[in-house]
């Protein structure tokens, strides 16, 4: 599916912003890339989902923008803004005199693909080198060789980003290898660690029953998220990663876990459902890879959901959470119902933990 994202309420009103605020859209910098922007209101001015793909070859168009237009659909969108993100030059049909704006055909594919689906497109922009323009504009601003500079400073969409906890990458290559296993040696380290508590909680379940064991499970979970949210300098030994990880094998844990998506400590059990992803072993990364799809889609993280849910399928292909989760991000299942269904299945209290 396209890397979709989030139903911010931070409002841009000029092109030339919703231009600049594409990285904090899509959670990277985008390169050679379509996007459409879900704009929820009749006058343009409240996003919805954000929907990218890269640009498909000549002649293979159909099937992506088909991708794309299903799933902007899902958002109900008033309309919808476009922009091709392209450094590719302009096309010289007949010369300098007569050059044109590229990826033209492209953009006039996607616009008659929305308009088929009777979604309005309010504008088709190209985003190159710092500037903008419009295709459908023939102002002088307008022409190829000008182009109106992108707005400098910090918008606000880029405040609301780091309100979120929102990271923008350089491309989404640098996404996934922010969520990568670690090296060797950490990996051996952790491998070990895990084997140890793994014993440990064999013999404390033999001693206490599995009930008190999963408290303890998660009351390490709580503390976890408390000192991640106290501060910068967070740090999870390794024998801490092999608690939480074991611990969340546990489907009733990891439904609690689900709750912290929800509340205020949310920045912070992301930071956690990270590290764990990072450093657990196949398949005990599974669950907090999942965990942390959740946690990224419900505050509109689109891209990072996805990355974060393809690493929990490669630690464990049939993890039940996952490939459920997967067919709901297939489908395009807005971020609200994501989080109205955790909300019915762990009812109000776990909502405000």
């Amino acid at each position: 599916m396209p890397d979709a994202d989030p139903p911010f309420t931070v409002r841009l009103s000029d092109p030339g912003e919703v231009a600049a605020a594409l990285p904090h859209l899509i959670g990277f910098q985008p390169r050679e890339s379509l996007v459409a922007v879900s704009l929820r209101r009749p006058d343009g001015r409240r996003f919805g989902l954000t929907g990218r793909l890269d640009l498909p070859p000549a002649g293979y168009a159909a099937p992506a923008l088909d991708g794309l237009v299903r799933s902007m659909r899902t958002d109900r969108p008033a309309a919808v803004l476009l922009l091709v993100v392209s450094e590719q030059g302009d096309d010289q049909d007949g010369g300098p005199a007569s050059s044109q704006l590229p990826h033209r055909p492209l953009a006039r594919e996607a616009v008659l693909a929305f308009t088929a689906a009777r979604v309005a497109v309010r504008e088709v922009l190209l985003v190159r080198g710092g500037r903008w323009w419009s295709y459908d504009c023939e102002a002088a601003c307008c022409l190829p060789a000008a182009g109106t500079p992108l707005p400098g400073g910090t918008s606000p969409l880029a405040a609301a980003s780091v309100v979120t906890g929102q990271v923008v990458e350089a491309d989404r290559a640098a996404l996934v290898r922010r969520l990568a296993p670690v090296g060797f040696l950490a990996a051996a380290g952790m491998a070990r660690a895990c084997e140890e508590v793994g014993d440990d909680l064999a013999r404390r379940t033999a001693e206490l029953g599995w009930d008190a064991v999963a408290e303890e499970g998660w009351a390490a979970v709580l503390a976890a998220v408390a000192a991640a949210g106290s501060g910068p300098d967070a740090r999870l030994s390794d024998r801490q990663v092999a608690r939480l990880a074991w611990g969340l094998r546990d489907v009733d844990l990891r439904d609690r876990a689900l709750t912290l998506a929800l509340g205020r400590s949310a920045a912070a059990a992301e930071w956690v459902w990270s590290e764990l992803t990072r450093r657990a072993p196949a398949p005990l990364a599974a669950a907090p890879a999942t965990l942390l799809a959740v946690t990224a889609w419900v505050r509109g993280d689109g891209s990072l959901a996805n990355v974060a849910l393809e690493r929990a399928l490669a630690s464990e292909p049939t993890y039940t959470f996952a490939v459920l989760l997967r067919a709901a991000l297939d489908a395009c299942l807005p971020p609200a119902e994501i989080r109205r269904m955790i909300r019915d299945a762990c009812g109000p209290s776990g909502a405000r933990r």
